[in-house]
């Protein structure tokens, strides 16, 4: 438990740098730059962009399906081994669809959740439809926070029929801890995709929000078929009815962001969902209502 502590404290250290660096430059244009820059496959290129992360991330491919990169983009969207993420197969588990530090979590109170204490935000902001935010006004819900060196790819929580994809344009600002100190209803600022899936057995409704930062906002959706970025076509809402198993791949953000998940009423978090601690795909972030099968 130390070592996680103080692992979690690093990176809280980096990220408080992190964002005293990013937000003194342009964020658009640094996101776009980045984007275009890790894609170069050279091997030079890539091994000095790699070495470089690693002096500020505690970055570990030991997990990694390919032991080699052919770019720096090659790196962060990587795939894990089969088997590196075991799926909680009880019914009543809704479990997490990233790795991730565990943020603000806890009850929607009167459709107003926290992005952190003392930063509270409204649902409807943040997903912008009103029927959305009324289904979670007195739910609950868990920011789910990866960082820059973590796994970037997103599973099913439960096995499900993804209904909607909402995507909102907006800007790119730092979501880490210092930022969200900082800047009040980040989340609602930043471009995001509101993903509605309809679980399979228990007929619930939830919803679990990409939110875009700084460097990393392309957010890659799987099941909308060869064009897999969200971001074509501009903002709108796109009905869908794509069935997916428990711990099936979404997708994947380019370098690191946040996952927000919110249910109705009657879900609960399980019990070592904590903020600030760390958690893993596949493991318990919800239980459902004890009625909800």
């Amino acid at each position: 438990m130390k070592t996680l502590r103080a692992a979690i404290a690093a990176i809280v250290r980096h990220e408080d740098v992190n964002f005293l660096l990013t937000n003194r430059i342009p964020r658009r244009l640094a996101t776009n730059f980045i984007g275009w820059f890790s894609q170069i496959e050279n091997p030079l290129v890539r091994d000095l962009s790699i070495g470089t992360w690693r002096l500020f991330a505690d970055l570990d491919l030991s997990e990694a399906r390919e032991p080699h990169f052919r770019s720096l983009h090659d790196c962060f969207i990587r795939r894990l081994r089969d088997g590196a993420r075991p799926i909680d197969a009880a019914p009543d588990a809704l479990v997490s669809p990233c790795d991730a530090i565990i943020g603000a979590c806890g009850a929607v109170e009167d459709g107003v959740a926290l992005q952190i204490k003392g930063f509270p935000y409204r649902l409807h902001d943040l997903l912008t439809d009103p029927a959305q935010a009324e289904t979670y006004r007195n739910g609950s819900y868990a920011t789910l926070r990866l960082t820059s060196s973590m796994y970037h790819r997103f599973h099913a929580p439960h096995d499900c029929t993804v209904e909607s994809v909402t995507y909102i344009s907006g800007d790119t600002w730092n979501v880490n801890p210092i930022a969200l100190k900082r800047v009040e209803r980040l989340f609602c600022r930043n471009e995001r995709a509101a993903i509605r899936v309809r679980l399979a057995r228990s007929g619930h409704a939830i919803t679990l929000v990409a939110v875009a930062a700084i460097l990393v906002a392309s957010i890659r959706l799987n099941f909308l078929g060869p064009s897999t970025d969200v971001r074509q076509g501009g903002p709108r809402a796109t009905p869908l009815d794509i069935p997916l198993t428990k711990g099936e791949e979404m997708g994947w953000f380019q370098h690191g962001s946040t996952i927000i998940v919110f249910a109705p009423n009657g879900f609960t978090l399980a019990d070592d969902v904590r903020e600030g601690d760390m958690i893993r795909i596949g493991e318990p972030l919800m239980r459902l209502p004890r009625d909800g099968g």
